[in-house]
């Protein structure tokens, strides 16, 4: 029959058919709208074995310095802005320390508040397990650091290499135990 269209018969079949079709596009949307959300790099931070809380192991770790902290807890958390450092505990004369900073850990000057020797912080993911930093203070720097977590996750130790007054540089070794 020329010029005549094929129409679908409406037979419970065919009903059952576009139900289940409509069901499985319904599920696919879900679950591409879910693989997007993983794909976001605050997804990913959860790979990051530093996320967690920290607490200094002052017997453990090595300072260029008297005038370290006494006791600092650091706290590594997941937000939707990126990888949030919360650092708390006390110095050298008993003074109560607070600082934190929010990244993406790839590399990019974000502002860090409450730290002394630092108003910048460049931290950069290395691997699952480490990470360098850049600290900075009125656009110069004023230490390097390399962050990493043992492979059992029950340490994190950071190497400090600041710039001293007269350029020299030293060298502390911070050892925190997981929490």
């Amino acid at each position: 029959m020329i010029g005549t269209r094929n129409r679908a018969i409406h037979t419970p079949e065919n009903t059952e058919v576009m139900n289940l079709m409509r069901k499985n596009l319904f599920v696919s949307s879900m679950l591409l709208g879910v693989a997007t959300l993983l794909g976001s790099p605050a997804a990913f931070a959860g790979q990051n074995n530093w996320v967690g809380s920290w607490k200094l192991n002052a017997a453990k770790s090595k300072f260029s310095s008297d005038a370290v902290a006494r006791a600092q807890t650091l706290k590594f958390e997941s937000t939707p802005a990126g990888i949030k450092l919360t650092s708390e505990g006390t110095d050298a004369q008993g003074k109560a320390m607070h600082g934190q900073y929010t990244s993406n850990f790839d590399g990019k000057e974000v502002a860090w508040t409450g730290n002394p020797t630092a108003d910048m912080a460049s931290p950069k993911r290395i691997d699952d397990s480490s990470y360098e930093n850049v600290w900075k203070l009125a656009g110069k720097q004023t230490m390097k650091s390399l962050v990493v977590v043992s492979s059992d996750n029950k340490t994190l130790t950071v190497t400090q290499t600041p710039t001293g007054a007269q350029g020299e540089a030293t060298s502390s070794v911070a050892v925190y135990d997981r929490q």
